[in-house]
C-alpha cells in the first residue's frame, strides 16, 4: 500500500422491490453472502472498510465495520458515494453491496491509477449506460465538493462526476468478463446465475 490512505465503502442501498424486498447483499453466492465476497475484496485493497447503509439493522451484517449512513438520502447512489467520502475523510473504493466478482486485483488497480495519476475518479469501462462503473470505483477525497454539486443538480446521477473532475477509465478486461464481474444480484434470475458463475469458477 502507499502512504496515501484509502477507505473501502460498501454502499448497502437501494429498496430490492425486485428481490422481494430482501436485502441483497445478504443473500448467498457460492455459499457465501455478497456482503462478505465485496467485503474481502475491499479489505484486500484498502486501510479499513466503511459500510454505507441506512437500514435500522445494518450494524449487525458486518461486526467490527462501521456503518455510516446517508447525510443526503434520496439521490441514488450519489448519496451514498457522498456519505463515504464524508465519514471517510480519504479517499474511497466504492463497490455495490449486491456485486459478487469485483477481483480484489481491480480495485488495488484502480486504487494506484488513482493515486499515480492524482486524478478524481477512476471507473472501469463496461456496457453501463454511463460506459463505466461508478460503483466499482476509485474517488479522491478532493472530489467531494464536486459529488456535491452533483447531488444539488437536479436529475444528474454520479456518473456525472466524470465531467466535472479529472477522470480516468480504465479497461478492466484483462480481469474478466465485465458482465461476469460486474454482474450485480438484483433478481432472482440474477442471483441464480451468479451462484451458476460461482460454481464454474471453483
Amino acid at each position: 500500500m502507499t502512504s496515501r490512505r484509502c477507505t473501502g465503502a460498501i454502499l448497502a442501498g437501494g429498496r430490492a422491490v425486485r428481490m422481494g424486498g430482501k436485502p441483497k447483499g445478504l443473500e448467498l453466492v457460492g455459499g457465501r453472502r455478497i456482503l462478505d465476497r465485496v467485503a474481502d475484496a475491499l479489505r484486500g485493497a484498502t486501510d479499513a472498510v466503511i459500510l454505507v447503509a441506512n437500514d435500522p439493522g445494518a450494524d449487525a451484517w458486518l461486526p467490527g465495520v462501521r456503518v455510516v449512513p446517508d447525510l443526503r438520502p434520496g439521490h441514488g447512489p450519489a448519496s451514498g458515494v457522498h456519505a463515504a467520502l464524508t465519514a471517510a475523510g480519504t479517499d474511497v473504493l466504492v463497490v455495490a453491496w449486491d456485486a459478487p466478482f469485483i477481483p480484489v486485483g481491480l480495485l488495488r488497480a484502480l486504487r494506484t491509477e488513482g493515486e499515480s495519476a492524482n486524478a478524481g475518479f477512476v471507473a472501469p469501462t463496461s456496457d453501463s449506460p454511463w460506459g463505466f462503473e461508478p460503483l466499482c470505483a476509485w474517488y479522491a477525497h478532493a472530489a467531494t465538493s464536486a459529488v456535491e454539486t452533483v447531488l444539488a443538480t437536479p436529475g444528474a446521477g454520479i456518473g456525472a462526476l466524470a465531467s466535472a473532475v479529472p477522470t480516468i477509465r480504465y479497461d478492466a478486461s484483462s480481469w474478466g468478463a465485465p458482465d461476469a464481474i460486474f454482474l450485480n444480484v438484483n433478481t432472482p434470475d440474477d442471483l441464480e446465475r451468479a451462484n451458476a458463475i460461482a460454481r464454474d469458477t471453483r
